[in-house]
């Protein structure tokens, strides 16, 4: 699957810097900075740019920090006190114990933070050497991707479930047919404002916000159209400005004028599924796949499918193609006993 880091939790802690006040920066959410890197001013400010000068995305600073807040108590459980005295065993060592826990390409992933810090300190002139350099990660290679897809009937199931004649109703049938016909992350989506969805002629078109500030502009397929303008249309957003998809006051059912996050996203889907006893443990990116896997399923081509999914190759496109699912089943129900 595509490098993506998705936190449907939550975020941590809000940072509270340990080494001069200096260091916090309104604006930024990372965790407190660890032991390992709090030694002197120096390797604190060094490591709190890597995370809020050299980062961007939020998600990605999160899980970064996260990584290195693992081997920061790695290596105080070790009794590793200093960033110099950090050497590439332990960080093989360190591989080796998060292993245990979780998947090869989590940890590849953590590896590579550790990597990206490492040389941000170098550079600083903080320690001499990065000791993650010469590590090898984990060997993973993905020829299929492990997120859940429904099947049309389920996804379209779904959908009717969800009632018509309140606002985050209509909101979130709008919400699941945005991440269905447009193969959208949910980043992306959340992101939304109400100018993203206009017209070029008498034809829609949604304006998508991806990574790396990149915009992807498409055409919105009719049956997305009407659920964009039941939304809008039902709760007198049409001509506002503002998020797409907001947010829900306590329990008064209310729109707000802020967005809704990730895990809001997640929190919602999940109440649908429960509704309707849907089996399929479903996640922001099972409608992503879902979308993918029935327009190919239905004779479209990858290359086009990696165009509207904006990719950066077919081989990641093809992570959420699952139409080998189907076929595995047809040929494993051939079994007669």
């Amino acid at each position: 699957m595509e490098p993506t880091i998705e936190d449907e939790t939550g975020a941590p802690a809000e940072l509270e810097p340990r080494v001069g006040s200096d260091l916090r920066q309104p604006g930024f959410t990372i965790p407190a900075l660890p032991e390992l890197y709090a030694a002197d001013e120096k390797t604190a400010r060094r490591t709190y740019e890597f995370f809020t000068v050299n980062i961007r995305n939020p998600n990605t600073r999160r899980a970064y920090a996260r990584a290195a807040s693992d081997f920061s108590a790695w290596c105080s459980l070790h009794e590793i006190p200093e960033l110099k005295c950090v050497e590439p065993m332990h960080i093989a060592a360190w591989v080796e114990q998060q292993l245990k826990t979780y998947s090869k390409s989590s940890v590849k992933q953590q590896l590579a933070a550790l990597r990206m810090l490492f040389d941000w300190l170098v550079i600083g002139q903080v320690i001499p050497l990065n000791p993650a350099s010469s590590v090898r990660g984990p060997k993973h290679s993905m020829k299929r991707g492990k997120t859940p897809v429904l099947d049309a009937a389920s996804t379209r199931k779904l959908l009717d479930s969800i009632e018509r004649d309140t606002h985050i109703g209509r909101r979130d049938r709008a919400l699941i047919g945005t991440m269905v016909y447009t193969f959208a992350r949910i980043g992306a989506v959340v992101q939304m404002q109400i100018e993203d969805y206009f017209y070029q002629g008498h034809r829609p078109w949604v304006r998508l916000h991806e990574k790396g500030g990149k915009e992807h502009e498409m055409p919105v397929h009719h049956a997305l159209q009407d659920l964009l303008e039941e939304y809008l249309s039902g709760t007198n957003l049409k001509s506002a400005k503002g998020p797409m998809f907001r947010s829900v006051t306590g329990r008064s059912g209310r729109l707000t004028d802020l967005p809704m996050s990730q895990s809001d996203t997640w929190n919602m889907l999940q109440r649908r599924a429960l509704a309707i006893s849907l089996q399929t443990r479903i996640t922001n990116h099972t409608f992503r796949a879902t979308g993918i896997t029935e327009y190919l399923a239905g004779g479209g081509t990858l290359e086009i499918a990696q165009r509207m999914a904006n990719h950066e190759s077919t081989r990641t496109t093809g992570l959420y193609d699952r139409r080998r699912d189907l076929i595995a089943l047809d040929e494993i129900e051939r079994i007669r006993l």
